[in-house]
């Protein structure tokens, strides 16, 4: 695990910003402390720890899918990995996950209206097997997204 300090924070912010932004932009941006070879280095220096990605997110509601749900499945105990590898390989799944508690796998799925949701939960879903039960919980409004979720400040190292 890497220290991040606070101009680690100001480059992950900015590149939260636009991910196109370029090393001297965002020199120029954080000031007069850090040259753009500096942050260059630093930006390959988050990326080859693992602290940070630089890509391009899809916004799903721009291709046209604009339906949005958490699907929460109970499995079979021993199920639990080889279904959820299972789910990986549909494309309209953006998010997959274990869960503890009334569910064992957790799922983010998009689709085009609700009958493609539905039909992708009943005819795929359900038929898989192993597959015991599933919930679905629409999410009609986002307000926070992880693809753009900030350095906590909390862990940045201080001076």
């Amino acid at each position: 695990m890497i220290k991040i300090d606070a101009i680690d924070k100001k480059i992950s912010d900015l590149l939260l910003e636009d991910g196109r932004m370029s090393c001297a932009r965002i020199a120029k941006r954080i000031g007069g402390e850090i040259s753009e070879r500096a942050v260059r280095y630093r930006i390959n220096r988050l990326i080859s720890n693992g602290v940070i990605t630089v890509r391009g997110n899809v916004n799903a509601e721009g291709i046209g899918l604009p339906v949005c749900a958490d699907v929460f499945i109970e499995v079979e105990p021993s199920q639990v990995k080889a279904i959820a590898l299972q789910l990986a390989e549909y494309e309209s799944v953006s998010y997959i996950a274990y869960a503890t508690g009334d569910t064992d796998i957790s799922i983010q799925v998009f689709a085009r209206n609700n009958n493609e949701l539905f039909t992708f939960v009943t005819e795929v879903i359900g038929k898989i097997s192993g597959v015991r039960r599933t919930h679905i919980s629409f999410v009609p409004v986002k307000i926070k997204d992880d693809h753009v979720w900030p350095i906590p400040s909390s862990i940045v190292k201080k001076d």
